[in-house]
């Protein structure tokens, strides 16, 4: 009886792979299996080829034969670039992103009678007519409300349409998901969304990540891209770290042990090999030295620290102080309103709130760069305040230099002074006088992170600094925040920054910012069970409504009262959710009937009666939240 090797299920494998382009050397005999459903998360250097990796697993760059191979019938898909500005609306391009079901659907329009129920059997199958709620959930989950959803693509901008080429492919739900750095183009908010939404994805996903949040919470496996080799570690991020740390101590320890040995057989052999009686025995043991393979081991790329100088001497407190102040543009009204905060020199704020609730117009407001229109806003005259944004990377002169940009900002300094600047930013000398289009993304970010620390200001603000680093800068960001004794105010999408920075969280939302009541654990699951309403509200985008705002603990409760909805309104308000879903649940009855006498009569009658359904269905969500949304406002008032 002979027995055979049962091999594992496998989604991706890559055997012996070397690849080199452009010059460079990114991967050598490079081997790897992924198993089916893993969620496995990418991580390696900046510029260390892990784009390269996808683009040769998705065939738009080619390896030397089959050293790359899926399942035959597997799909696979990726977020490339955003969606184009089409007249289509958001919804219906979520839609089309479902390949058979839009097919199919279309083939209704012309099929011959006996084909409709062949059709008809692959869409129940495919549980089409559950589709529009299931997009409508995914859009909803990174920002997008009912309203939005129904505006065609032409009118968002590109990162918002980033966001739809996301959301296409989660709803298309491949075999294989590739995502490289998904939380890029989204805020925290987005981010814990999809965060939850990986770890129920039904199939594989390789992700290309540097948040370690994410990395931790999502991920069953860590690939690891170094030393142009791939090697997968079981487990999450925390698990990765850990196991290269005990394999790094191992090979140290087996490197000292065989320098040892090395040692002492080439002691022995200076000693006897002069001495004929020992000849033999020497020339033993230089045989064996020259048999030992040297033991491998981790070399760590040394990662430049950042350099934030901390301001020479305190100001007295408060750093700022709002009062009652509003602040916009200089045409319509105020974007945030009724502001009372006070920041002092040692505070850490994380401003939370979704993309448009007032988060950088708050930014530039404490920056100098917006004045109140109404209110009172305190500050130290003497008060220096750093502010970096994302957008300055954008803004930067591809021809420029970091040479030519130090010495603009450095004008009395000698050159050496200004590359010595340069070269502590992590910028060596190779780089300084490269043009900023050849510098990476992480380089860029670098070198403008250092550069609005430079004067040592006493506040520094931070709109998405970690969007080009990887996981090695980001910590040493966070070490050199650390070290900085001046205030900092922190939006980021990335939580593990935000937990290990952030002492204090305010939100913006309802048109103003207000000190939140919780940790970020807390925060998380407001923005999750918010998303489940969320199809109620009005938009994110534009405004966030008041029904937004999370539950705050009992320190105000009075004002509240005063400034609210009466009780009358609330009860009201009841009144007419309950009629309304009373009215919504007596529709989809008779949508059932219809559909159950279309199916045998009039099959083709049957995908209006699907829509119908699925749209009052969502109405009636709509409903029993805002019910819900005014029973809980009464139960406060009451």
């Amino acid at each position: 009886m002979t027995s055979q090797k049962v091999h594992a299920p496998t989604m991706l494998q890559i055997t012996d792979l070397t690849f080199n382009a452009w010059g460079r050397k990114f991967l050598v005999d490079a081997s790897v299996s992924l198993p089916p459903g893993a969620k496995v998360g990418l991580v390696g250097r900046n510029g260390i080829g892990k784009s390269t990796l996808f683009k040769l697993i998705l065939g738009e760059l080619n390896a030397n034969g089959d050293e790359i191979s899926l399942p035959k019938t597997a799909r696979i898909g990726s977020v490339d670039q955003e969606h184009p500005a089409t007249p289509v609306s958001v919804i219906d391009t979520i839609l089309e992103a479902d390949v058979e079901r839009h097919t199919l659907l279309g083939r209704l329009e012309t099929a011959e009678p006996e084909e409709m129920g062949e059709i008809w059997s692959r869409l129940i199958e495919i549980d089409a007519d559950a589709a529009p709620a299931r997009a409508a959930e995914i859009l909803v989950g990174l920002g997008f409300d009912q309203e939005n959803q129904a505006r065609p693509m032409s009118e968002f901008s590109g990162g918002w349409r980033m966001r739809v080429a996301l959301a296409a492919a989660l709803f298309a739900e491949p075999d294989m998901l590739l995502l490289d750095e998904p939380t890029n183009y989204l805020d925290l908010e987005g981010a814990l969304w999809l965060e939850a939404r990986l770890k129920k994805y039904p199939h594989t996903a390789l992700i290309i990540s540097h948040d370690r949040e994410m990395l931790n919470e999502v991920c069953t496996h860590i690939l690891h891209l170094a030393n142009h080799t791939l090697t997968l570690y079981t487990g999450n991020y925390d698990a990765f770290e850990k196991a290269r740390a005990e394999k790094a101590r191992l090979q140290l320890s087996a490197k000292a042990k065989q320098d040892a040995e090395r040692a002492h057989l080439q002691a022995f052999v200076d000693r006897f090999k002069a001495k004929a009686s020992k000849a033999a025995q020497a020339q033993s043991r230089m045989k064996r030295l020259e048999k030992m393979q040297p033991v491998a081991t981790t070399i760590e790329e040394r990662v430049a620290p950042f350099t934030l100088p901390s301001p020479p001497r305190p100001l007295a407190p408060p750093l700022i102080r709002l009062e009652r102040a509003n602040v916009g543009y200089e045409t319509g009204k105020p974007i945030l309103r009724n502001l009372n905060l006070r920041m002092d020199l040692d505070d850490r704020i994380g401003l939370l709130g979704v993309n448009g609730a007032g988060k950088s117009t708050f930014a530039k407001m404490i920056a100098g760069a917006l004045n109140v229109s109404e209110g009172e806003l305190h500050r130290d005259k003497k008060m220096k305040v750093g502010w970096f944004h994302q957008h300055q990377i954008e803004a930067m002169d591809p021809t420029d230099t970091p040479l030519e940009i130090i010495r603009r900002a450095m004008p009395d300094a000698p050159e050496s002074a200004r590359r010595s600047k340069l070269a502590q930013f992590g910028l060596g000398y190779e780089k300084q006088e490269t043009t900023v289009d050849s510098l990476s993304g992480g380089e860029r970010a670098r070198l403008l992170l250092n550069m609005v620390a430079m004067d040592a200001p006493h506040v520094l603000i931070l709109d998405e600094p970690t969007n080009h680093l990887d996981i090695d800068s980001r910590r040493a960001l966070l070490d050199a925040l650390n070290d900085y004794t001046g205030a900092v105010i922190l939006i980021t999408h990335d939580r593990s920054l935000m937990e290990m920075v952030a002492d204090r969280l305010w939100l913006a939302a309802d048109g103003t910012v207000k000190p939140f009541d919780g940790d970020m654990d807390d925060y998380a699951k407001f923005v999750l069970d918010r998303a489940k309403q969320a199809i109620a509200k009005p938009s994110q985008i534009k405004k966030e409504e008041a029904a937004a705002a999370p539950v705050q603990n009992n320190k105000g409760k009075k004002n509240d009262k005063k400034s609210g909805p009466s009780p009358s309104t609330l009860r009201h308000a009841v009144k007419k959710a309950e009629e309304t879903m009373t009215r919504l649940t007596a529709e989809i009855a008779r949508i059932d009937d219809d559909m159950a006498t279309a199916s045998v009569s009039n099959p083709k009658a049957l995908e209006g009666l699907t829509r119908a359904r699925a749209k009052t269905e969502a109405d009636l969500a709509a409903a029993e939240a805002a019910w819900v949304a005014a029973e809980e406002a009464l139960a406060e008032v009451a």
